[in-house]
């Protein structure tokens, strides 16, 4: 079983890709915190088009690695957006860069989300080996 929480708070920082309309778009996205098994949370600006992304098509995938490369994480699943202000509290608690950005949790640009995980997979290319959740 690959621990999720535990190699993303040790590379917090990866590449987010959403559908944008026919192709694919990449940016870099910070990782905040989990909850459950599978409910990973970020948070974006709804005047950014990563925001129109993934409220016009959810499915997404996530990536981060270590610096050595050991281990690669995909994450891949569903972006849900939630209006929970104790979730956008703990992030502008946590993080004093998104506090900078939104200043209070009732900004009314600040989205935040989680990838409700469907599949998790990592790769050490030290093992050359692979792991999956499903």
């Amino acid at each position: 079983m690959i621990d999720l929480e535990k190699i993303l708070r040790a590379t917090p920082n990866g590449v987010l890709a959403t559908r944008n309309g026919d192709g694919v778009a990449t940016r870099v996205f910070q990782f905040l915190f989990m909850e459950g098994k599978n409910r990973v949370y970020f948070c974006t600006e709804s005047d950014k088009p990563v925001y129109a992304q993934l409220t016009a098509e959810p499915n997404v995938s996530f990536c981060t690695w270590a610096s050595d490369w050991n281990p690669v994480l995909s994450l891949n699943g569903r972006a849900i957006f939630v209006d929970d202000m104790s979730l956008k509290r703990r992030a502008l608690d946590e993080y004093p860069l998104i506090r900078d950005i939104f200043k209070t949790p009732d900004n009314p640009v600040f989205k935040m989300f989680y990838i409700e995980v469907q599949e998790a997979r990592t790769f050490s290319f030290a093992e050359g080996t692979q792991s999956q959740n499903p």
